[in-house]
């Protein structure tokens, strides 16, 4: 009840919540305007090529696919397919993956690609706006068409932006948010301006307009143009894998908002391009940006600050969204640990360093690559209908969960999955263009999700378990035993290796074999990750004694997973409870303290080359360990790294002690001499003596 409770509160609709997801999540999709019209006007070969039933069916087709795409999937159904208020694609899969084991298949190609899309949002917008300034006379006097400056600034701003990313995005939201209220505001006014000049433009609202426009032979892309129409919806992912930063009913409550506010800018856009089309001075213009050049002269140096600011801001998104489905996938096991930092209380707020500084090398290599906001919209877009498309897939799980009938569920999957398939095709023509980009970095991505996942198998099907209970005896032994040193007051074993009363065997070898370690309580702790992402609770076993204490741990998939903090909380209720004898210390800064010393053992596995693996496997494991050997390492991640910790190192598969003994069939043989001709002279050398 107290969790239902805390998700309410944080779930009601504020002002403010609504203006932090202004600033968090409408970023991406709020830029749109700035390069939709320019882009299909480029598709079919300039101002000189379309007339007015092209510009109407033109943004006919971006009303709906903003209706469609972004209003009915995300907004109304995607978004209430939350994991206790969490979104995004690895939250929807949390939700269904017990339905079937191949579901983790669509996740990890949905979320491979949205962060390979997080890399080019902030590339392709940001010099986008960047470009704006062409328009601006005194600017293009001082440079002209010198696309090195607009580099230059474009990736100064990206420095800046990933910089101030460790503030965390409650605090850039709250910042960004009033900026973003008053960019939308703006669009839409200065849409109403243009729009006023030619209000038949409406007309777009039929869908009518859209679809003879796929069919008019005006049309030169065909049903490719769907391809640069659907850069005008490619924020509606962010919005919802951002869910868990704002809260949904801020969401809902904000969005109507701003979509009026970018109807009206594709309206007003749409008027002007009407009215000047058939003009020889802009049919000259190269790369013609109906969004700058539709603004009246005396403001379109603020526009061009606005819209750089908002490019900015629509970089946010992906950026605190990669964030968070990087976070989760960490926690599903599907990449391996990386450093998360928490800058404020709050849920949902966290930053990755690790992936701020790839994002930051990328984004900054992809402006370098490509040049041209032209060029990088070739690669835009492609990655982001392959995470649709899985995210429909999973959706339609999700309503089979929730028993809304089948007729319905495999409708509206249907209906999705065939107008995003059009736009995945359309977009894939972009691929010798640019898009291969974007395919490269979701492979890459894809790549490492695949060997983390599939190594989680091998050492699974490796894993050797025993029963403490046949221990049990020992152990009890061994603490009492004071002909050995004591090894420490509590010993605790971190494992996944655990289930139920049994243990990795590599655990018992490590206290009885390796060094037997003598302590007054042996803990063996499992951290279990939860499908809900706050969840704090723990499952303690004590076996019928006082000294071995075996504990599951169970935390949510968004709470940071500080191992000690959590044990010396256990410790304290188990003493409380009379379970656990107190642990006096006689020397200690803590007068009276009453919890003795801790040691955590960290077994850190690795490959033999004694071991049963295939080729594959082996290859599969020998990349997921050198993958490992860079990142966080496990001391960090359990927030030990302030704590006595030891690491051992075991093989991957501890052979049984008849295999030892068998050691590759050594021999015994008897000989009259050790010695030869050829080593006489060694032996002398070395003093070897016979025996």
């Amino acid at each position: 009840m107290k969790k239902e409770q805390q998700h309410h509160q944080i779930d009601k609709f504020k002002i403010g919540g609504a203006l932090v997801a202004m600033g968090v999540v409408y970023g991406d999709i709020g830029t749109s305007p700035l390069y939709v019209m320019k882009a299909i006007i480029e598709g079919n070969g300039g101002l000189a090529h379309i007339s007015e039933d092209f510009i109407i069916g033109a943004v006919s087709l971006i009303v709906w696919t903003l209706t469609l795409l972004t209003t009915v999937k995300y907004v109304m159904i995607a978004l209430k397919a939350d994991n206790h208020g969490e979104g995004g694609i690895f939250s929807l899969y949390t939700l269904v993956r017990k339905a079937s084991p191949y579901l983790i298949i669509p996740a990890m190609i949905g979320g491979a690609a949205l962060l390979a899309d997080g890399v080019l949002t902030p590339a392709v917008t940001i010099t986008t706006a960047i470009e704006g300034l062409r328009g601006i006379p005194t600017f293009y006097d001082a440079f002209g068409n010198d696309q090195g400056v607009i580099m230059i600034i474009t990736i100064a701003i990206i420095c800046v932006l990933f910089m101030i990313q460790r503030f965390g995005t409650e605090k850039v939201g709250k910042a960004f948010g009033p900026v973003m209220l008053a960019w939308f505001t703006f669009l839409g006014a200065v849409g109403i301006y243009n729009f006023m000049g030619n209000p038949e433009v409406i007309r777009a609202l039929n869908p009518y307009y859209a679809v003879r426009l796929l069919v008019s032979p005006e049309n030169k892309a065909g049903l490719f143009i769907l391809g640069s129409v659907f850069l005008a919806t490619t924020g509606a992912e962010a919005l919802y894998s951002d869910m868990g930063h704002v809260g949904r009913k801020n969401i809902l409550g904000s969005w109507p908002y701003i979509k009026i506010c970018l109807l009206c800018n594709y309206f007003g856009q749409a008027a002007w391009i009407i009215a000047i089309k058939d003009s020889p001075y802009y049919q000259k213009v190269e790369l013609l940006n109906p969004f700058f050049r539709m603004m009246p002269e005396n403001i379109s140096v603020l526009g061009v600050v606005f819209a750089t600011v908002a490019a900015v801001i629509a970089s946010q998104a992906l950026i605190s969204g990669s964030y968070t489905l990087v976070s989760e996938a960490v926690k599903l096991k599907l990449l391996p640990r990386f450093k998360i930092i928490y800058p404020t209380n709050k849920k949902g707020q966290l930053y990755i360093p690790v992936v701020n500084t790839i994002l930051l090398v990328t984004c900054i290599a992809i402006v370098l690559f490509f040049k041209t906001s032209a060029k990088m919209e070739a690669a835009y877009g492609l990655a982001i209908t392959v995470t649709m498309l899985m995210t429909t897939v999973l959706l339609l799980f999700y309503l089979l969960e929730r028993k809304i009938p089948k007729v319905i569920s495999f409708g509206v999957f249907i209906f999705f999955a065939a107008i995003e398939s059009i736009f995945f095709i359309s977009s894939a023509t972009k691929f010798f263009h640019g898009g291969f980009v974007a395919v490269f970095i979701a492979l890459a991505i894809l790549l490492v999700m695949i060997i983390w996942e599939k190594g989680s198998h091998i050492q699974e099907s490796q894993n050797q378990r025993v029963s403490l209970y046949d221990y049990r005896q020992q152990l009890s032994d061994l603490s009492h035993d004071e002909s050995i040193a004591l090894y420490q007051t509590n010993v605790v074993f971190l494992t996944n290796n655990l289930k139920g009363h049994k243990i990795g065997r590599e655990i018992m070898y490590s206290i009885l074999d390796k060094k037997p370690k003598r302590a007054k309580v042996y803990w063996f702790v499992n951290v279990f990750v939860t499908d809900e992402p706050f969840t704090k609770e723990y499952h303690v076993d004590m076996m019928d004694t006082d000294h071995i204490v075996n504990i599951q741990l169970r935390l949510g998939f968004r709470v940071n997973q500080d191992v000690n903090l959590y044990l010396r909380r256990i410790v304290h209720d188990l003493m409380e409870e009379g379970k656990l004898p107190k642990q006096p210390q006689k020397y200690t800064i803590y007068p009276g303290r009453e919890v003795g010393d801790f040691c955590f053992v960290l077994i850190k596995e690795e490959l033999s080359r004694k071991s049963d693996l295939t080729n594959f496997e082996r290859l599969i494991m020998q990349a997921k360990l050198s993958i490992k050997s860079i990142t966080t390492s496990p001391a960090r991640w359990f927030g030990l790294q302030f704590s006595d910790v030891i690491t051992e190192s075991v093989p991957l598969n501890i052979p049984g002690y008849n295999q030892h003994l068998k050691c590759d069939q050594l021999k015994q043989v008897q000989v009259d001499d050790f010695s030869s001709e050829e080593d006489e002279e060694e032996d002398d050398e070395y003093n070897l003596t016979r025996v």
